[in-house]
């Protein structure tokens, strides 16, 4: 065997690869979020406490079926699993309400800085060194934002800006939690955070107001489309530091708008498609730059060992 082929079928290699496969996935299934809240044609709580009680339902049901003791890291890492469980919840109904107060755009484009503060609070908590492959795509990543949101300003509220702030800081800190403790089983944790999401909407919500075209939509997003992309985004972080799994929002930056854009005609800025190639070249480079280091790797390990 060659110190290619060695290099290329490492155990870190394909640990690599399975986890951007993982959450490239993700990441895309979640950018159609968008999309169905616009469908869904409803009040903002009304989206909150369908979707959160449709995720619970949907998750709750294949952990009962899967496992005897589904709720067990409740037990084991009491505090741990709550918080994050929290942060789900939360920061899913952050989503929504910033989508409903601003444009997609804004929304996506913010939430973006997600991989920001997933890397300095890696950082602050000295989780894991940061390459510095990975702060460089952050800073070239977030120049393409900016150059989306100076496309969207004036398009959408403060109100819906500042939420999408809280948000991007929301994810980024429940994604660091995650990388620091894997062994916090997932599916309960977003199982329990759509219960957190209908209980938060339940008081402002009229749930049976919704249409039934509303319901259908709402009920794609919360039994398959929320679930599956949380879950794949969540499980990513077992294979890969968290600034990376969140430098992977920058793919929702870019597909949301244009889901909207092509079903309701809500067409975005020209400086959209202009950032939004910025940031797929930055995607690119990264994976590209990330592989050649882990062959550099194994190729003086394996020089080392003969």
């Amino acid at each position: 065997m060659t110190r290619h082929a060695q290099t290329i079928g490492s155990p870190e290699a394909r640990q690599r690869k399975v986890g951007l496969m993982i959450v490239a996935t993700g990441v895309t299934a979640i950018s159609f979020d968008a999309l169905l809240i616009r469908l869904a044609d409803t009040q903002t709580w009304n989206v909150i406490f369908w979707r959160g009680l449709f995720t619970c339902l949907s998750l709750a049901l294949i952990l009962v079926l899967r496992k005897k003791a589904p709720f067990a890291v409740f037990g084991r890492r009491k505090r741990l699993a709550w918080i994050s469980a929290f942060l789900f919840g939360t920061g899913e109904v952050f989503f929504v309400s910033s989508i409903m107060f601003t444009s997609v755009a804004n929304t996506v484009v913010i939430i973006s800085s997600a991989p920001l503060f997933a890397a300095l609070l890696t950082r602050i908590f000295r989780i894991e060194t940061i390459p510095l492959r990975t702060w460089l795509a952050i800073g070239m990543a977030l120049c393409g934002v900016s150059v989306v949101f100076a496309g969207s300003l004036g398009q959408g509220g403060m109100l819906g800006v500042s939420i999408a702030v809280v948000t991007a800081f929301n994810e980024g800190g429940n994604l660091t939690i995650l990388r620091r403790y894997p062994d916090l089983e997932r599916m309960p944790l977003i199982c329990l955070a759509g219960l957190i999401m209908a209980c938060i909407a339940w008081p402002m919500a009229e749930p049976f107001s919704v249409s039934g075209q509303g319901l259908f939509f709402l009920a794609v997003m919360g039994l398959v489309q929320t679930p599956l992309a949380l879950i794949l985004i969540a499980e990513s972080t077992l294979y890969l530091p968290s600034p990376e799994v969140g430098l992977f929002y920058v793919v929702e930056t870019v597909m949301s708008p244009i889901w909207v854009w092509c079903v309701l005609g809500e067409v975005p800025p020209s400086l959209t498609f202009l950032g939004g190639g910025m940031i797929v070249t930055t995607l690119a480079v990264h994976y590209w730059l990330g592989m050649r280091e882990f062959r550099k790797m194994r190729q003086v390990a394996w020089g080392r060992k003969t």
